[in-house]
């Protein structure tokens, strides 16, 4: 059995009774003519016991699986993740913008260090190239053969 998530525009929306499910986005967005797949979002469901029971029951065992799972917070409480296909209007821009270059370097400011690598890499000779010693030459006597015989 394939994992199948919601396609809803709310997480209110993908825990409802009756609510589409697909496999991949491209059969979400086949499911949902006119809207826009966002991408598989994940919320998470703070419920009291019984509600969560509820929630896991209504999935049902021949229905599919994988959208729902049960987690505990650090105090015992009982957390429900939900992963859900989030639909959104036509033509919303990607969640996901483009990452910010940093600022270009002032005269009384230094540059920003691209290079993470500090003084530990290079102290204990990570980088230096290894010389194998040479092999003594008497240990080789063990195979050759026996020249008297």
């Amino acid at each position: 059995m394939s994992l199948a998530y919601p396609v809803a525009r709310s997480l209110e929306e993908a825990i409802a009774p009756g609510v589409r499910f697909a496999r991949s986005a491209r059969e979400a967005a086949a499911a949902s003519p006119g809207e826009q797949v966002e991408g598989l979002e994940t919320s998470w469901l703070h419920l009291p016991e019984e509600e969560a029971r509820k929630l896991l029951a209504a999935q049902g065992a021949e229905g599919p699986a994988g959208h729902l799972q049960q987690y505990e917070d650090t105090s015992g409480h009982v957390v429900i993740a939900v992963n859900w296909w989030k639909l959104v209007p036509p033509g919303t821009p990607p969640r996901k913008a483009a990452p910010v270059p940093p600022p270009p370097p002032t005269p009384d400011a230094p540059a920003a260090e691209t290079d993470h690598t500090d003084d530990l890499y290079f102290r204990r000779g990570r980088t230096k190239t290894r010389r194998r010693k040479p092999s003594d030459p008497n240990q080789l006597d063990l195979f050759k053969p026996d020249r008297d015989a």
